[in-house]
Protein backbone atom coordinates (compact mmCIF):
# COMPACT_ATOMS: atom_id res chain seq x y z
CA UNK A 1 0.00 0.00 0.00
CA UNK A 2 2.51 2.39 1.06
CA UNK A 3 4.63 1.68 -2.41
CA UNK A 4 1.54 1.99 -4.26
CA UNK A 5 1.14 5.79 -2.70
CA UNK A 6 4.36 6.50 -3.41
CA UNK A 7 4.03 5.96 -7.16
CA UNK A 8 1.29 8.34 -6.89
CA UNK A 9 2.65 11.23 -5.53
CA UNK A 10 5.52 10.48 -7.85
CA UNK A 11 2.80 10.53 -10.60
CA UNK A 12 1.22 14.13 -9.66
CA UNK A 13 4.99 15.60 -9.61
CA UNK A 14 5.15 14.30 -13.19
CA UNK A 15 1.77 15.86 -14.09
CA UNK A 16 2.66 18.70 -12.37
CA UNK A 17 5.96 19.03 -14.10
CA UNK A 18 4.00 18.46 -17.18
CA UNK A 19 1.49 20.60 -16.68
CA UNK A 20 4.44 23.82 -16.01
CA UNK A 21 6.31 22.65 -19.06
CA UNK A 22 3.26 23.16 -21.32
CA UNK A 23 2.32 26.28 -19.82
CA UNK A 24 5.89 27.69 -20.50
CA UNK A 25 5.65 25.94 -23.90
CA UNK A 26 2.16 27.92 -24.11
CA UNK A 27 3.72 31.19 -23.54
CA UNK A 28 6.67 30.72 -25.95
CA UNK A 29 4.63 29.80 -29.11
CA UNK A 30 2.82 32.73 -28.20
CA UNK A 31 5.51 34.72 -27.92
CA UNK A 32 6.89 33.81 -31.22
CA UNK A 33 3.52 34.26 -33.44
CA UNK A 34 4.08 37.83 -31.72
CA UNK A 35 7.25 37.97 -33.05
CA UNK A 36 5.44 36.79 -36.22
CA UNK A 37 2.67 39.20 -37.06
CA UNK A 38 4.95 42.30 -36.14
CA UNK A 39 7.43 41.26 -38.36
CA UNK A 40 4.90 40.63 -41.06
CA UNK A 41 3.57 43.65 -40.16
CA UNK A 42 6.82 45.86 -40.74
CA UNK A 43 7.61 43.71 -43.71
CA UNK A 44 4.72 43.61 -45.81
CA UNK A 45 2.21 46.11 -43.47
CA UNK A 46 2.08 49.86 -43.70
CA UNK A 47 4.10 51.67 -41.63
CA UNK A 48 1.38 54.24 -40.57
CA UNK A 49 0.71 53.79 -36.96
CA UNK A 50 -2.84 55.49 -37.23
CA UNK A 51 -5.20 53.78 -35.47
CA UNK A 52 -9.51 54.54 -35.39
CA UNK A 53 -10.86 57.45 -33.41
CA UNK A 54 -13.49 55.29 -32.33
CA UNK A 55 -10.98 53.91 -29.84
CA UNK A 56 -11.74 57.36 -27.69
CA UNK A 57 -15.32 55.56 -26.99
CA UNK A 58 -13.31 52.82 -24.56
CA UNK A 59 -13.23 56.33 -22.15
CA UNK A 60 -17.23 56.48 -22.79
CA UNK A 61 -17.27 60.03 -23.05
CA UNK A 62 -20.73 61.29 -24.10
CA UNK A 63 -19.19 64.12 -26.43
CA UNK A 64 -15.58 65.30 -27.18
CA UNK A 65 -13.55 67.89 -25.70
CA UNK A 66 -14.07 70.98 -27.54
CA UNK A 67 -11.21 72.89 -29.14
CA UNK A 68 -10.52 75.68 -26.90
CA UNK A 69 -8.85 77.52 -29.84
CA UNK A 70 -11.21 77.51 -33.19
CA UNK A 71 -14.48 78.04 -33.38
CA UNK A 72 -17.26 75.91 -33.82
CA UNK A 73 -17.97 75.98 -37.44
CA UNK A 74 -21.15 76.40 -39.65
CA UNK A 75 -22.67 73.78 -40.73
CA UNK A 76 -24.31 74.19 -44.31
CA UNK A 77 -26.01 71.82 -46.62
CA UNK A 78 -24.85 71.65 -49.99
CA UNK A 79 -26.79 69.49 -53.03
CA UNK A 80 -25.18 66.67 -54.17
CA UNK A 81 -23.00 66.74 -57.31
CA UNK A 82 -20.46 65.02 -58.48
CA UNK A 83 -17.19 66.50 -60.56
CA UNK A 84 -14.98 64.89 -63.53
CA UNK A 85 -11.50 64.76 -62.03
CA UNK A 86 -8.22 64.76 -64.75
CA UNK A 87 -5.69 64.69 -62.25
CA UNK A 88 -5.26 64.83 -58.44
CA UNK A 89 -5.95 67.83 -56.34
CA UNK A 90 -2.83 68.25 -55.20
CA UNK A 91 -1.06 68.34 -58.83
CA UNK A 92 -0.75 71.92 -59.32
CA UNK A 93 1.84 74.40 -61.49
CA UNK A 94 2.88 77.35 -60.36
CA UNK A 95 1.95 80.38 -61.47
CA UNK A 96 4.77 82.10 -61.74
CA UNK A 97 6.63 79.27 -64.27
CA UNK A 98 8.22 80.83 -67.90
CA UNK A 99 5.12 80.56 -70.53
CA UNK A 100 6.18 79.14 -73.86
CA UNK A 101 3.21 79.65 -76.11
CA UNK A 102 2.66 77.92 -79.02
CA UNK A 103 -0.30 78.72 -81.46
CA UNK A 104 -1.82 75.79 -83.53
CA UNK A 105 -3.89 77.90 -86.64
CA UNK A 106 -4.61 76.77 -90.27
CA UNK A 107 -2.75 77.13 -93.24
CA UNK A 108 -4.22 79.94 -95.39
CA UNK A 109 -5.03 77.80 -97.85
CA UNK A 110 -7.10 75.75 -95.84
CA UNK A 111 -8.98 79.17 -93.82
CA UNK A 112 -12.06 78.23 -95.99
CA UNK A 113 -15.51 77.16 -95.74
CA UNK A 114 -15.95 73.85 -96.67
CA UNK A 115 -19.58 74.71 -97.85
CA UNK A 116 -19.42 77.90 -99.11
CA UNK A 117 -16.23 78.87 -99.74
CA UNK A 118 -16.14 81.99 -97.45
CA UNK A 119 -13.17 83.47 -95.49
CA UNK A 120 -12.96 81.39 -91.78
CA UNK A 121 -12.33 83.45 -88.68
CA UNK A 122 -11.36 82.52 -85.22
CA UNK A 123 -14.36 82.24 -83.10
CA UNK A 124 -12.77 80.54 -79.94
CA UNK A 125 -9.58 79.03 -78.44
CA UNK A 126 -9.28 75.89 -76.86
CA UNK A 127 -5.81 75.86 -74.70
CA UNK A 128 -4.17 72.46 -72.93
CA UNK A 129 -1.32 73.32 -70.56
CA UNK A 130 2.14 70.86 -70.21
CA UNK A 131 4.61 70.94 -68.04
CA UNK A 132 8.17 70.79 -69.92
CA UNK A 133 11.26 70.08 -68.25
CA UNK A 134 14.78 71.56 -69.40
CA UNK A 135 17.68 69.23 -67.82
CA UNK A 136 20.39 71.88 -66.55
CA UNK A 137 23.19 72.54 -68.07
CA UNK A 138 26.38 73.63 -66.82
CA UNK A 139 28.45 76.50 -68.65
CA UNK A 140 32.11 77.91 -67.50
CA UNK A 141 32.58 81.24 -66.34
CA UNK A 142 35.96 82.80 -67.06
CA UNK A 143 37.22 85.20 -64.85
CA UNK A 144 39.40 87.73 -67.02
CA UNK A 145 41.07 90.13 -64.19
CA UNK A 146 42.65 93.56 -65.91
CA UNK A 147 45.80 94.27 -64.95
CA UNK A 148 47.38 98.09 -65.42
CA UNK A 149 50.24 99.83 -65.68
CA UNK A 150 50.87 103.68 -66.84
CA UNK A 151 52.84 104.15 -70.12
CA UNK A 152 54.52 107.35 -68.98
CA UNK A 153 56.16 105.47 -65.97
CA UNK A 154 57.21 102.86 -68.67
CA UNK A 155 59.04 105.46 -70.66
CA UNK A 156 60.34 107.85 -68.02
CA UNK A 157 60.62 106.24 -65.05
CA UNK A 158 62.46 103.29 -63.24
CA UNK A 159 59.44 102.25 -61.21
CA UNK A 160 56.25 101.63 -63.03
CA UNK A 161 53.19 101.13 -60.54
CA UNK A 162 50.66 98.33 -61.24
CA UNK A 163 47.23 98.31 -60.79
CA UNK A 164 44.84 95.35 -60.63
CA UNK A 165 41.16 95.41 -60.96
CA UNK A 166 38.96 94.06 -58.21
CA UNK A 167 37.63 90.25 -58.50
CA UNK A 168 35.58 88.55 -56.10
CA UNK A 169 37.71 85.40 -53.88
CA UNK A 170 37.24 81.69 -54.84
CA UNK A 171 35.86 79.21 -52.86
CA UNK A 172 38.21 76.58 -52.76
CA UNK A 173 41.61 78.47 -53.87
CA UNK A 174 43.30 76.70 -56.71
CA UNK A 175 40.23 74.80 -57.78
CA UNK A 176 37.57 75.33 -60.77
CA UNK A 177 34.55 74.80 -58.45
CA UNK A 178 32.06 77.82 -58.27
CA UNK A 179 29.55 78.48 -55.22
CA UNK A 180 26.64 77.07 -57.33
CA UNK A 181 29.03 73.70 -58.74
CA UNK A 182 29.57 72.80 -54.70
CA UNK A 183 25.69 73.90 -53.70
CA UNK A 184 24.12 71.73 -56.00
CA UNK A 185 26.42 68.69 -55.40
CA UNK A 186 25.63 69.56 -51.40
CA UNK A 187 21.86 69.72 -51.58
CA UNK A 188 22.19 66.98 -54.35
CA UNK A 189 23.99 64.55 -51.44
CA UNK A 190 22.16 65.95 -48.71
CA UNK A 191 18.72 67.05 -49.09
CA UNK A 192 17.74 64.36 -52.52
CA UNK A 193 19.77 61.99 -51.02
CA UNK A 194 21.76 61.07 -54.10
CA UNK A 195 25.57 59.47 -53.28
CA UNK A 196 28.18 61.33 -55.15
CA UNK A 197 29.20 58.07 -56.89
CA UNK A 198 25.48 58.31 -59.00
CA UNK A 199 26.20 62.30 -59.38
CA UNK A 200 29.76 61.17 -60.52
CA UNK A 201 27.29 59.38 -63.70
CA UNK A 202 25.37 62.27 -64.19
CA UNK A 203 27.98 64.60 -65.19
CA UNK A 204 29.71 61.93 -67.12
CA UNK A 205 26.40 61.75 -68.90
CA UNK A 206 26.74 65.98 -69.71
CA UNK A 207 30.78 64.90 -70.86
CA UNK A 208 31.79 66.22 -67.41
CA UNK A 209 34.42 64.22 -65.80
CA UNK A 210 34.09 65.04 -62.04
CA UNK A 211 35.48 62.45 -59.55
CA UNK A 212 33.64 61.60 -56.55
CA UNK A 213 36.89 61.74 -54.91
CA UNK A 214 37.21 65.70 -56.13
CA UNK A 215 33.36 66.24 -54.94
CA UNK A 216 33.98 64.92 -51.81
CA UNK A 217 37.29 67.07 -51.02
CA UNK A 218 35.45 70.31 -52.32
CA UNK A 219 32.51 69.80 -49.71
CA UNK A 220 35.27 68.74 -47.11
CA UNK A 221 36.83 71.91 -47.53
CA UNK A 222 34.47 74.51 -48.19
CA UNK A 223 32.76 73.22 -44.71
CA UNK A 224 35.84 73.43 -43.29
CA UNK A 225 36.95 76.81 -44.07
CA UNK A 226 33.31 78.72 -44.29
CA UNK A 227 30.42 76.57 -43.06
CA UNK A 228 32.27 75.54 -39.71
CA UNK A 229 32.42 78.31 -38.30
CA UNK A 230 28.61 79.46 -39.48
CA UNK A 231 27.65 76.10 -37.60
CA UNK A 232 29.54 77.35 -34.46
CA UNK A 233 27.81 80.34 -33.99
CA UNK A 234 24.60 78.29 -34.72
CA UNK A 235 25.27 76.10 -31.63
CA UNK A 236 26.13 79.08 -29.29
CA UNK A 237 22.25 80.19 -30.32
CA UNK A 238 20.67 77.07 -29.88
CA UNK A 239 21.73 76.87 -26.45
CA UNK A 240 20.22 80.75 -26.00
CA UNK A 241 17.24 78.81 -26.14
CA UNK A 242 15.42 77.15 -23.11
CA UNK A 243 13.64 74.51 -24.89
CA UNK A 244 15.64 71.77 -27.36
CA UNK A 245 14.71 68.59 -28.81
CA UNK A 246 17.25 65.44 -28.89
CA UNK A 247 17.90 62.59 -30.59
CA UNK A 248 20.57 59.99 -32.22
CA UNK A 249 20.74 57.28 -34.93
CA UNK A 250 23.98 55.14 -36.22
CA UNK A 251 26.20 55.99 -38.67
CA UNK A 252 29.19 53.54 -40.14
CA UNK A 253 32.30 55.33 -40.49
CA UNK A 254 35.11 52.88 -42.04
CA UNK A 255 38.12 54.51 -41.74
CA UNK A 256 37.84 55.78 -37.73
CA UNK A 257 40.92 55.19 -35.49
CA UNK A 258 40.86 52.45 -32.84
CA UNK A 259 37.69 51.05 -34.34
CA UNK A 260 36.84 48.35 -37.08
CA UNK A 261 34.86 49.24 -39.93
CA UNK A 262 32.19 47.76 -39.23
CA UNK A 263 31.55 49.08 -36.40
CA UNK A 264 28.89 51.75 -34.76
CA UNK A 265 29.08 55.52 -34.40
CA UNK A 266 26.74 58.16 -34.23
CA UNK A 267 24.69 60.99 -35.24
CA UNK A 268 23.29 63.19 -32.59
CA UNK A 269 20.50 65.62 -33.35
CA UNK A 270 19.71 68.92 -31.34
CA UNK A 271 16.88 71.67 -32.75
CA UNK A 272 14.92 74.33 -31.04
CA UNK A 273 11.13 73.98 -29.97
CA UNK A 274 7.92 75.04 -31.05
CA UNK A 275 8.47 78.69 -29.55
CA UNK A 276 11.57 79.98 -31.62
CA UNK A 277 10.62 82.35 -34.10
CA UNK A 278 14.10 81.27 -36.06
CA UNK A 279 14.37 77.89 -35.85
CA UNK A 280 17.84 75.80 -35.38
CA UNK A 281 18.45 72.22 -36.15
CA UNK A 282 22.32 70.89 -35.52
CA UNK A 283 23.78 67.28 -36.27
CA UNK A 284 26.77 65.86 -34.51
CA UNK A 285 29.16 63.48 -35.27
CA UNK A 286 30.90 61.42 -32.49
CA UNK A 287 32.24 57.93 -32.93
CA UNK A 288 30.00 56.18 -29.82
CA UNK A 289 27.02 57.00 -27.99
CA UNK A 290 27.84 57.73 -24.53
CA UNK A 291 26.06 60.13 -22.64
CA UNK A 292 29.73 62.61 -22.20
CA UNK A 293 28.70 63.91 -26.04
CA UNK A 294 24.97 65.83 -25.12
CA UNK A 295 26.47 67.10 -22.08
CA UNK A 296 29.49 68.66 -24.07
CA UNK A 297 27.45 69.63 -26.90
CA UNK A 298 24.83 71.30 -24.81
CA UNK A 299 27.69 73.17 -22.88
CA UNK A 300 26.41 76.20 -21.10
CA UNK A 301 22.85 75.65 -21.88
CA UNK A 302 20.19 75.58 -19.06
CA UNK A 303 16.57 74.46 -19.79
CA UNK A 304 14.40 71.57 -20.83
CA UNK A 305 15.47 69.23 -23.37
CA UNK A 306 12.87 66.50 -25.09
CA UNK A 307 14.54 63.12 -25.45
CA UNK A 308 13.47 59.33 -25.30
CA UNK A 309 14.08 56.56 -22.78
CA UNK A 310 17.81 56.68 -23.08
CA UNK A 311 19.42 56.48 -20.12
CA UNK A 312 22.26 58.55 -21.35
CA UNK A 313 20.13 61.68 -21.53
CA UNK A 314 19.26 61.34 -17.66
CA UNK A 315 22.72 61.45 -16.65
CA UNK A 316 22.57 64.96 -18.29
CA UNK A 317 23.54 67.79 -15.24
CA UNK A 318 21.28 69.03 -13.06
CA UNK A 319 20.93 72.29 -14.93
CA UNK A 320 19.12 70.39 -17.71
CA UNK A 321 15.80 69.36 -17.15
CA UNK A 322 14.76 65.72 -19.49
CA UNK A 323 11.23 66.04 -20.74
CA UNK A 324 10.02 62.24 -21.52
CA UNK A 325 8.18 61.11 -24.85
CA UNK A 326 4.64 60.03 -24.88
CA UNK A 327 4.87 58.93 -28.86
CA UNK A 328 7.09 56.02 -27.41
CA UNK A 329 4.64 54.93 -25.08
CA UNK A 330 1.77 54.89 -27.49
CA UNK A 331 4.45 52.98 -29.96
CA UNK A 332 5.25 50.33 -27.74
CA UNK A 333 1.32 49.69 -27.19
CA UNK A 334 0.67 49.88 -30.48
CA UNK A 335 3.05 47.04 -31.51
CA UNK A 336 1.67 45.08 -28.55
CA UNK A 337 -2.12 45.45 -30.27
CA UNK A 338 -0.55 44.42 -33.31
CA UNK A 339 1.05 41.48 -31.99
CA UNK A 340 -2.45 40.42 -31.38
CA UNK A 341 -4.97 38.32 -33.53
CA UNK A 342 -6.93 40.89 -35.38
CA UNK A 343 -10.21 39.69 -33.62
CA UNK A 344 -8.35 40.32 -30.51
CA UNK A 345 -6.91 43.89 -31.06
CA UNK A 346 -9.87 46.15 -30.54
CA UNK A 347 -11.18 44.54 -26.96
CA UNK A 348 -7.04 44.29 -25.96
CA UNK A 349 -5.79 45.97 -22.85
CA UNK A 350 -3.27 47.17 -25.53
CA UNK A 351 -6.16 48.70 -27.37
CA UNK A 352 -7.04 51.19 -24.42
CA UNK A 353 -3.23 51.99 -23.78
CA UNK A 354 -3.12 53.10 -27.39
CA UNK A 355 -6.75 55.02 -27.03
CA UNK A 356 -5.20 56.48 -23.19
CA UNK A 357 -2.02 58.50 -25.70
CA UNK A 358 -4.74 59.53 -28.27
CA UNK A 359 -6.57 60.81 -26.20
CA UNK A 360 -3.63 63.25 -24.54
CA UNK A 361 -2.64 63.74 -27.91
CA UNK A 362 -6.27 64.89 -29.02
CA UNK A 363 -6.39 67.35 -25.89
CA UNK A 364 -2.82 68.94 -27.25
CA UNK A 365 -4.89 69.67 -30.64
CA UNK A 366 -7.65 71.15 -28.78
CA UNK A 367 -4.41 73.19 -27.01
CA UNK A 368 -2.73 74.23 -29.95
CA UNK A 369 -3.42 77.72 -30.22
CA UNK A 370 -3.37 78.51 -26.84
CA UNK A 371 -0.01 80.84 -25.19
CA UNK A 372 1.40 78.68 -23.12
CA UNK A 373 0.00 80.10 -19.90
CA UNK A 374 -3.27 79.29 -20.79
CA UNK A 375 -2.30 75.48 -22.45
CA UNK A 376 -0.87 75.05 -19.20
CA UNK A 377 -4.13 75.62 -17.56
CA UNK A 378 -5.56 73.40 -19.51
CA UNK A 379 -3.41 70.33 -19.25
CA UNK A 380 -3.37 70.40 -15.12
CA UNK A 381 -7.51 70.44 -15.62
CA UNK A 382 -7.45 68.01 -18.26
CA UNK A 383 -4.45 66.54 -19.37
CA UNK A 384 -3.10 65.21 -15.66
CA UNK A 385 -6.01 63.58 -14.39
CA UNK A 386 -6.16 61.68 -17.61
CA UNK A 387 -2.49 60.69 -16.70
CA UNK A 388 -2.91 59.67 -13.53
CA UNK A 389 -5.91 57.66 -14.40
CA UNK A 390 -3.84 55.78 -16.96
CA UNK A 391 -1.09 54.95 -14.38
CA UNK A 392 -3.76 54.03 -12.20
CA UNK A 393 -4.99 51.14 -14.83
CA UNK A 394 -1.42 50.37 -15.50
CA UNK A 395 -0.79 49.85 -12.31
CA UNK A 396 -3.67 47.59 -11.82
CA UNK A 397 -3.17 45.32 -14.83
CA UNK A 398 -1.45 41.89 -14.56
CA UNK A 399 0.96 41.03 -17.76
CA UNK A 400 4.09 39.16 -18.62
CA UNK A 401 7.24 41.12 -18.11
CA UNK A 402 8.63 39.77 -21.59
CA UNK A 403 5.88 40.36 -23.20
CA UNK A 404 5.32 43.35 -25.81
CA UNK A 405 2.15 44.62 -23.32
CA UNK A 406 4.22 43.71 -20.25
CA UNK A 407 7.28 45.88 -21.85
CA UNK A 408 4.71 48.74 -22.64
CA UNK A 409 3.78 48.84 -19.20
CA UNK A 410 7.16 48.50 -17.67
CA UNK A 411 8.51 51.89 -19.44
CA UNK A 412 5.92 53.76 -19.41
CA UNK A 413 5.72 53.09 -15.47
CA UNK A 414 10.05 53.64 -15.42
CA UNK A 415 9.62 56.57 -17.37
CA UNK A 416 6.93 58.52 -15.17
CA UNK A 417 8.34 61.25 -13.97
CA UNK A 418 9.61 62.72 -17.47
CA UNK A 419 6.75 61.58 -19.55
CA UNK A 420 4.62 63.97 -16.58
CA UNK A 421 7.01 66.64 -17.10
CA UNK A 422 4.98 68.00 -20.22
CA UNK A 423 2.42 69.32 -18.26
CA UNK A 424 4.33 71.67 -15.95
CA UNK A 425 5.56 74.10 -18.38
CA UNK A 426 3.05 75.13 -21.25
CA UNK A 427 5.79 75.76 -23.90
CA UNK A 428 6.62 72.26 -23.96
CA UNK A 429 5.69 69.09 -26.01
CA UNK A 430 4.19 65.88 -25.07
CA UNK A 431 6.21 63.85 -27.66
CA UNK A 432 10.36 64.53 -28.98
CA UNK A 433 8.72 63.78 -32.57
CA UNK A 434 10.31 67.16 -33.62
CA UNK A 435 13.46 65.91 -33.36
CA UNK A 436 12.92 62.23 -34.64
CA UNK A 437 11.55 64.33 -37.67
CA UNK A 438 14.64 66.25 -38.28
CA UNK A 439 16.82 62.60 -37.86
CA UNK A 440 14.47 61.21 -40.80
CA UNK A 441 16.57 63.21 -43.69
CA UNK A 442 19.52 61.53 -42.67
CA UNK A 443 18.47 58.22 -42.05
CA UNK A 444 17.00 58.23 -45.69
CA UNK A 445 20.06 59.20 -47.13
CA UNK A 446 22.04 57.22 -44.68
CA UNK A 447 19.84 54.15 -47.19
CA UNK A 448 21.79 55.30 -50.38
CA UNK A 449 25.20 56.28 -49.22
CA UNK A 450 25.62 53.93 -46.49
CA UNK A 451 28.81 55.17 -45.26
CA UNK A 452 31.15 57.73 -44.52
CA UNK A 453 34.76 57.05 -45.29
CA UNK A 454 36.58 59.11 -42.32
CA UNK A 455 35.50 60.88 -39.23
CA UNK A 456 36.17 64.24 -41.34
CA UNK A 457 33.82 63.16 -43.49
CA UNK A 458 31.02 62.33 -41.56
CA UNK A 459 31.68 65.97 -39.39
CA UNK A 460 31.16 67.23 -42.59
CA UNK A 461 27.74 65.31 -43.40
CA UNK A 462 26.88 66.62 -39.95
CA UNK A 463 27.95 70.13 -40.85
CA UNK A 464 25.81 70.19 -44.15
CA UNK A 465 22.76 68.27 -42.74
CA UNK A 466 22.78 71.52 -40.14
CA UNK A 467 22.72 74.21 -42.71
CA UNK A 468 20.34 72.48 -45.23
CA UNK A 469 17.56 71.46 -42.36
CA UNK A 470 17.55 74.81 -40.63
CA UNK A 471 17.67 76.78 -43.82
CA UNK A 472 14.31 74.31 -45.08
CA UNK A 473 12.53 75.28 -41.37
CA UNK A 474 13.19 78.56 -42.35
CA UNK A 475 12.06 79.05 -45.56
CA UNK A 476 15.35 79.41 -47.51
CA UNK A 477 15.86 77.61 -50.56
CA UNK A 478 19.25 75.30 -49.76
CA UNK A 479 20.81 75.40 -53.00
CA UNK A 480 20.40 79.17 -53.00
CA UNK A 481 21.37 79.83 -49.01
CA UNK A 482 24.36 77.26 -49.63
CA UNK A 483 26.09 79.46 -52.78
CA UNK A 484 25.00 82.76 -51.64
CA UNK A 485 26.93 81.23 -48.62
CA UNK A 486 30.42 80.21 -50.73
CA UNK A 487 30.08 83.53 -52.43
CA UNK A 488 29.69 86.01 -49.79
CA UNK A 489 32.22 84.09 -47.10
CA UNK A 490 35.20 84.10 -48.94
CA UNK A 491 34.84 88.06 -49.63
CA UNK A 492 33.61 89.20 -45.66
CA UNK A 493 34.52 92.40 -45.38
CA UNK A 494 34.68 93.70 -49.04
CA UNK A 495 32.42 96.47 -50.54
CA UNK A 496 29.27 94.43 -51.51
CA UNK A 497 29.98 91.38 -49.03
CA UNK A 498 28.53 90.86 -45.42
CA UNK A 499 30.95 91.54 -42.49
CA UNK A 500 30.55 88.89 -40.58
CA UNK A 501 29.90 84.53 -40.19
CA UNK A 502 27.02 86.18 -37.77
CA UNK A 503 25.42 88.01 -41.21
CA UNK A 504 25.25 84.59 -42.85
CA UNK A 505 22.74 82.55 -40.59
CA UNK A 506 19.43 81.62 -41.62
CA UNK A 507 18.01 84.15 -39.75
CA UNK A 508 19.71 87.33 -40.52
CA UNK A 509 18.60 90.18 -42.18
CA UNK A 510 21.23 90.44 -45.03
CA UNK A 511 19.70 87.51 -46.71
CA UNK A 512 18.49 88.67 -50.06
CA UNK A 513 15.08 87.49 -51.34
CA UNK A 514 15.72 85.52 -54.08
CA UNK A 515 17.33 83.05 -50.87
CA UNK A 516 13.54 82.25 -49.49
CA UNK A 517 10.77 80.17 -50.93
CA UNK A 518 8.00 82.13 -51.41
CA UNK A 519 4.90 80.64 -49.02
CA UNK A 520 3.16 79.43 -51.35
CA UNK A 521 5.35 76.91 -52.39
CA UNK A 522 6.81 76.05 -48.81
CA UNK A 523 5.73 72.24 -47.46
CA UNK A 524 4.69 71.67 -44.21
CA UNK A 525 6.97 68.67 -42.46
CA UNK A 526 5.74 65.03 -42.72
CA UNK A 527 3.87 64.05 -39.47
CA UNK A 528 2.77 60.59 -38.39
CA UNK A 529 -0.58 59.78 -39.50
CA UNK A 530 -1.72 60.13 -35.99
CA UNK A 531 -0.21 63.04 -34.88
CA UNK A 532 -1.99 65.64 -32.81
CA UNK A 533 0.59 67.62 -31.15
CA UNK A 534 1.80 70.29 -33.44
Amino acid sequence: MKKQEISVEKLLDIIEEKERRIAELEQQVQWFMEQIRLSKRKQFGVSSEQTKIEQLNLFNEDEETHNLAVSEPQRIEVKTHYRKRTRLTTDKLPEDLPMEVIEHKLPEKDSICPDCGGELHTMGKETRDELKVIPAKAVIVRHIRHVYSCRNCEKTSDHTPIVKADIPEPVIKGSFASPETIAHIATQKFMMASPLYRQEQEWKQNGILLSRQTMSNWLIKACEEWLEPIYEEMKKRLCEHEVLHADETIVQVLKEPGKSAQSKSYMWVFRTSGEAKHQIILYDYQPDRKHIHPEEFLKGFSGYVHADGYKGYHKLPENITVVGCWAHVRRKFFDAMEALPKDKQPTSNAAKGVAYCDKLFHLEKQFALLCPENRLKEREKQSKPLIDEFYDWIGKLSVLPKTHLGKAVQYAQSQRKYLERYITDGRLKISNNRAERSIKPFVIGRKNWLFSNTPSGARASAVYYSLVETAKENGLNPFEYLAWIFTQAPNLGKLGYVNSFADLLPGSTKIPPNVFIPKSKRTEPEKYAWEEDE
